[in-house]
Protein backbone atom coordinates (compact mmCIF):
# COMPACT_ATOMS: atom_id res chain seq x y z
CA UNK A 1 0.00 0.00 0.00
CA UNK A 2 1.45 3.51 -0.60
CA UNK A 3 1.76 6.11 2.15
CA UNK A 4 -0.49 9.04 2.44
CA UNK A 5 0.15 12.07 0.02
CA UNK A 6 2.29 14.57 1.69
CA UNK A 7 0.30 18.02 1.43
CA UNK A 8 2.12 20.84 0.55
CA UNK A 9 1.03 22.57 3.40
CA UNK A 10 1.95 23.51 7.43
CA UNK A 11 0.59 19.86 8.50
CA UNK A 12 0.87 17.98 5.72
CA UNK A 13 4.59 16.51 6.26
CA UNK A 14 3.96 15.95 9.96
CA UNK A 15 0.49 14.15 9.21
CA UNK A 16 2.10 11.75 6.66
CA UNK A 17 4.83 10.85 8.99
CA UNK A 18 2.24 10.16 12.13
CA UNK A 19 -0.55 8.33 9.97
CA UNK A 20 1.61 6.66 7.45
CA UNK A 21 0.70 2.73 8.62
CA UNK A 22 -2.66 3.49 9.78
CA UNK A 23 -3.52 4.74 6.55
CA UNK A 24 -1.92 2.17 4.72
CA UNK A 25 -4.20 -0.20 6.44
CA UNK A 26 -7.05 1.89 6.09
CA UNK A 27 -6.84 2.05 2.49
CA UNK A 28 -5.89 -1.71 2.31
CA UNK A 29 -9.34 -2.50 3.90
CA UNK A 30 -11.61 -0.23 1.65
CA UNK A 31 -9.66 -1.95 -0.77
CA UNK A 32 -10.67 -5.25 0.27
CA UNK A 33 -14.38 -4.12 0.37
CA UNK A 34 -14.36 -3.01 -3.28
CA UNK A 35 -15.68 0.41 -2.43
CA UNK A 36 -15.04 3.08 -5.39
CA UNK A 37 -13.81 6.38 -5.48
CA UNK A 38 -17.24 7.95 -5.83
CA UNK A 39 -19.12 5.87 -3.36
CA UNK A 40 -16.36 7.12 -0.82
CA UNK A 41 -16.77 10.37 -1.89
CA UNK A 42 -20.65 10.51 -1.21
CA UNK A 43 -19.61 9.05 1.77
CA UNK A 44 -17.93 11.58 2.48
CA UNK A 45 -20.54 14.60 1.38
CA UNK A 46 -23.39 12.43 3.43
CA UNK A 47 -21.05 12.77 6.64
CA UNK A 48 -20.65 16.20 6.12
CA UNK A 49 -24.34 16.83 5.71
CA UNK A 50 -25.76 14.66 9.08
CA UNK A 51 -22.19 16.86 11.02
CA UNK A 52 -24.26 20.23 9.57
CA UNK A 53 -27.28 19.04 11.07
CA UNK A 54 -25.39 18.10 14.10
CA UNK A 55 -24.63 21.82 14.42
CA UNK A 56 -27.86 23.23 14.03
CA UNK A 57 -29.01 20.99 16.77
CA UNK A 58 -25.79 22.59 19.02
CA UNK A 59 -24.24 19.22 19.09
CA UNK A 60 -20.82 20.07 18.74
CA UNK A 61 -18.79 17.13 20.27
CA UNK A 62 -20.51 14.65 18.07
CA UNK A 63 -20.26 16.70 15.33
CA UNK A 64 -16.45 17.55 15.65
CA UNK A 65 -16.23 13.32 16.65
CA UNK A 66 -17.88 12.82 12.92
CA UNK A 67 -15.23 15.25 11.01
CA UNK A 68 -12.50 12.33 11.76
CA UNK A 69 -14.27 9.99 8.87
CA UNK A 70 -14.92 12.69 6.79
CA UNK A 71 -12.03 13.60 6.41
CA UNK A 72 -10.97 9.98 6.10
CA UNK A 73 -13.30 9.62 3.18
CA UNK A 74 -11.98 12.62 1.65
CA UNK A 75 -8.31 11.66 1.82
CA UNK A 76 -9.40 7.79 0.60
CA UNK A 77 -11.39 8.62 -2.31
CA UNK A 78 -8.14 9.65 -4.85
CA UNK A 79 -6.11 7.12 -3.24
CA UNK A 80 -8.65 4.26 -4.39
CA UNK A 81 -8.30 6.05 -7.55
CA UNK A 82 -4.92 5.98 -8.00
CA UNK A 83 -4.45 2.52 -6.88
CA UNK A 84 -6.86 0.92 -9.53
CA UNK A 85 -6.20 3.15 -12.15
CA UNK A 86 -9.65 4.88 -12.70
CA UNK A 87 -8.00 8.55 -11.70
CA UNK A 88 -10.01 10.88 -14.06
CA UNK A 89 -10.64 14.30 -14.68
CA UNK A 90 -14.41 14.13 -14.05
CA UNK A 91 -13.47 12.57 -10.80
CA UNK A 92 -10.98 15.18 -9.64
CA UNK A 93 -13.38 17.73 -10.78
CA UNK A 94 -16.50 16.25 -8.90
CA UNK A 95 -14.16 15.85 -5.81
CA UNK A 96 -13.28 19.52 -5.56
CA UNK A 97 -16.73 21.18 -6.31
CA UNK A 98 -17.83 18.16 -3.11
CA UNK A 99 -15.03 19.44 -0.91
CA UNK A 100 -16.42 22.98 -1.45
CA UNK A 101 -20.03 21.80 -0.74
CA UNK A 102 -18.81 20.29 2.45
CA UNK A 103 -17.00 23.28 3.52
CA UNK A 104 -19.89 25.38 3.49
CA UNK A 105 -21.76 22.91 4.77
CA UNK A 106 -19.51 22.39 7.87
CA UNK A 107 -18.40 26.27 8.07
CA UNK A 108 -22.37 27.90 7.27
CA UNK A 109 -23.56 25.13 9.83
CA UNK A 110 -20.98 26.58 12.33
CA UNK A 111 -22.20 30.15 11.78
CA UNK A 112 -25.49 29.00 12.17
CA UNK A 113 -25.21 27.36 15.31
CA UNK A 114 -22.56 30.09 17.22
CA UNK A 115 -25.39 32.65 16.09
CA UNK A 116 -28.03 30.99 17.51
CA UNK A 117 -25.80 30.72 20.85
CA UNK A 118 -24.97 34.63 20.77
CA UNK A 119 -21.28 34.15 19.73
CA UNK A 120 -21.48 36.79 16.98
CA UNK A 121 -17.56 37.30 17.09
CA UNK A 122 -17.33 32.98 16.91
CA UNK A 123 -19.81 33.68 14.16
CA UNK A 124 -18.82 36.23 11.79
CA UNK A 125 -14.86 34.19 12.18
CA UNK A 126 -16.82 30.89 10.95
CA UNK A 127 -18.19 33.07 7.87
CA UNK A 128 -15.05 34.80 7.48
CA UNK A 129 -13.00 31.24 6.93
CA UNK A 130 -15.87 30.14 4.40
CA UNK A 131 -15.19 32.80 2.54
CA UNK A 132 -11.82 32.57 2.77
CA UNK A 133 -11.66 29.13 2.21
CA UNK A 134 -13.93 29.22 -0.53
CA UNK A 135 -11.37 32.29 -2.31
CA UNK A 136 -7.90 30.11 -2.07
CA UNK A 137 -9.51 27.09 -3.61
CA UNK A 138 -11.13 29.40 -6.36
CA UNK A 139 -7.70 31.22 -6.84
CA UNK A 140 -5.89 27.74 -7.41
CA UNK A 141 -8.50 26.96 -9.95
CA UNK A 142 -7.93 29.90 -11.99
CA UNK A 143 -4.35 29.53 -11.60
CA UNK A 144 -4.70 26.17 -13.06
CA UNK A 145 -7.17 27.14 -15.72
CA UNK A 146 -4.65 29.36 -17.02
CA UNK A 147 -2.21 26.57 -17.08
CA UNK A 148 -0.32 26.90 -13.81
CA UNK A 149 0.01 24.51 -11.17
CA UNK A 150 -0.48 25.66 -8.03
CA UNK A 151 -1.00 23.64 -4.87
CA UNK A 152 1.33 24.65 -1.99
CA UNK A 153 -0.61 27.04 0.85
CA UNK A 154 0.12 27.32 4.30
CA UNK A 155 -3.09 26.65 5.62
CA UNK A 156 -5.18 24.30 3.76
CA UNK A 157 -8.46 21.45 3.83
CA UNK A 158 -6.29 19.37 5.78
CA UNK A 159 -5.12 22.52 8.75
CA UNK A 160 -9.18 23.52 8.39
CA UNK A 161 -10.16 19.49 9.90
CA UNK A 162 -7.53 19.48 12.43
CA UNK A 163 -8.31 22.71 14.03
CA UNK A 164 -12.64 22.35 13.62
CA UNK A 165 -12.11 19.17 15.23
CA UNK A 166 -10.06 20.34 18.27
CA UNK A 167 -12.75 23.54 18.25
CA UNK A 168 -15.91 20.83 18.38
CA UNK A 169 -14.25 18.11 20.56
CA UNK A 170 -12.13 20.82 23.43
CA UNK A 171 -14.33 22.87 25.21
CA UNK A 172 -13.72 26.69 24.73
CA UNK A 173 -11.53 26.25 21.95
CA UNK A 174 -14.16 27.41 19.29
CA UNK A 175 -13.04 30.90 19.44
CA UNK A 176 -8.88 30.81 19.29
CA UNK A 177 -9.13 28.26 16.40
CA UNK A 178 -11.55 30.25 14.46
CA UNK A 179 -9.04 33.53 14.88
CA UNK A 180 -5.90 30.60 14.14
CA UNK A 181 -8.36 29.86 10.58
CA UNK A 182 -9.31 32.75 9.79
CA UNK A 183 -5.80 34.61 10.40
CA UNK A 184 -3.24 31.63 8.85
CA UNK A 185 -6.03 31.19 6.06
CA UNK A 186 -5.67 35.09 4.83
CA UNK A 187 -1.58 34.77 4.80
CA UNK A 188 -2.97 31.20 2.64
CA UNK A 189 -5.21 33.67 0.20
CA UNK A 190 -2.59 36.17 0.10
CA UNK A 191 0.33 33.45 -0.95
CA UNK A 192 -1.89 32.05 -3.47
CA UNK A 193 -2.64 35.04 -5.17
CA UNK A 194 0.93 36.34 -5.17
CA UNK A 195 2.03 32.71 -6.54
CA UNK A 196 -0.34 32.50 -9.05
CA UNK A 197 -0.03 36.10 -10.00
CA UNK A 198 3.59 35.33 -10.58
CA UNK A 199 3.57 32.17 -12.01
CA UNK A 200 0.91 33.37 -14.99
CA UNK A 201 3.41 36.35 -15.74
CA UNK A 202 6.35 34.59 -15.70
CA UNK A 203 4.22 31.37 -18.12
CA UNK A 204 2.73 35.15 -20.69
CA UNK A 205 6.32 35.99 -20.70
Amino acid sequence: MPPPREAESAAGPAMARIFDWPFRAILALVLALGLTPMQLTALGLLTNVVIGVLLLRGEALAAGLLLVPAGLFDILDGAVARMRGTASRLGAFTDAVLDRVSDVILFGCAFWMLRAEGEHVAAGLALATLVISLGVSHVRAEAEAAGVPLSEGLFQRLERYIAMVVALVVPGMMLPMLVVLTGLGGITLVQRVWNALTRVGVAEG
